[in-house]
């Protein structure tokens, strides 16, 4: 599979075109659920450096995800604010316990634990963790079991972390110390690339990024059948439900498979 390039298909020309009105690429704290125009502003959050979903490209945040919510957004009577970046692990509490954001567009998988602290909106994508080695060293690994006497990564808080701790230390095939989390998973790839550890655990379409643009292949696919969704608050049907119906509207009016092609490319 590979990516076309941001050039191919101008998000902003894009959403011109489709009537998208959000603010992008401003990090700071709105005022969340703030009435605009007569309509309900809502204020987006993400987590960049998890690429094609959310990034930076020349200062700007991009990617399939911050697409993706505009549109869904813009068939709904709310409108997008200024979207508001943090760690990964930070997106929660930002949503639930300060109220920094209403909606999170970051790759985020349904999960019941996370269900116990926020709702989600219907699901727009499914995935399985793939390990990413050094394209032609010596670690090759095949399953779990080839892990012993290594150092593995993955982002803090994402699934890849959480696979790494029930696959691998808790099983004693690693150590915690040869167990690190990163703020991102650039930097995870970059230390695997740099020879500082000798694995990452991460989501496949992410992995498919990383082997098209760095000296990395995946070794073995977990096949763990997540699905993301966009996070908000628990009880806030009336915006669960406005989600949910633009999603289904973007989907079934072929947008939704413009922007996977653009940002994933076909097959």
């Amino acid at each position: 599979m590979t990516r076309r390039t941001h050039a191919d298909v101008s998000r902003r020309t894009y959403l011109k075109l489709t009537g998208g009105t959000a603010a992008v690429g401003a990090t700071g704290l709105a005022g969340c659920l703030g009435e605009s125009g007569g309509n309900m502003t809502i204020t987006p959050g993400t987590a960049p450096g998890f690429p094609p979903f959310e990034m930076r490209e020349d200062g700007e945040l991009v990617g399939f995800d911050v697409d993706l919510l505009e549109a869904v957004v813009a068939e709904t009577d709310y409108e997008l604010g200024e979207w508001a970046t943090f760690d990964f692990d930070g997106l929660i509490p930002a949503l639930t316990q300060n109220e920094e954001i209403d909606v999170i567009a970051a790759a985020l998988t349904i999960e019941p634990g996370r269900e116990e602290t926020i709702d989600f909106s219907d699901p727009y994508w499914e995935a399985n963790q793939a390990v990413l080695v050094r394209e032609g060293g010596d670690f090759q690994p095949s399953g779990w079991a080839d892990f012993e006497g290594t150092r593995v990564g993955a982002q803090s808080g994402t699934t890849g972390a959480g696979e790494v701790e029930s696959n691998l230390v808790n099983e004693g095939i690693i150590s915690e110390d040869n167990s690190s989390t990163y703020d991102s998973y650039v930097l995870a790839v970059e230390d695997l690339t740099n020879g500082n550890i000798d694995a990452v655990v991460v989501d496949t379409p992410v992995a498919d990024t990383f082997t098209a643009s760095r000296d990395v292949t995946v070794a073995f696919v977990e096949q763990t059948g997540e699905q993301y969704g966009f996070g908000i608050r628990q009880n806030e049907s009336e915006l669960q439900s406005a989600l949910n119906s633009g999603l289904q509207t973007v989907q079934d009016d072929g947008t939704f498979g413009e922007l996977r092609d653009t940002w994933f490319g076909q097959e």
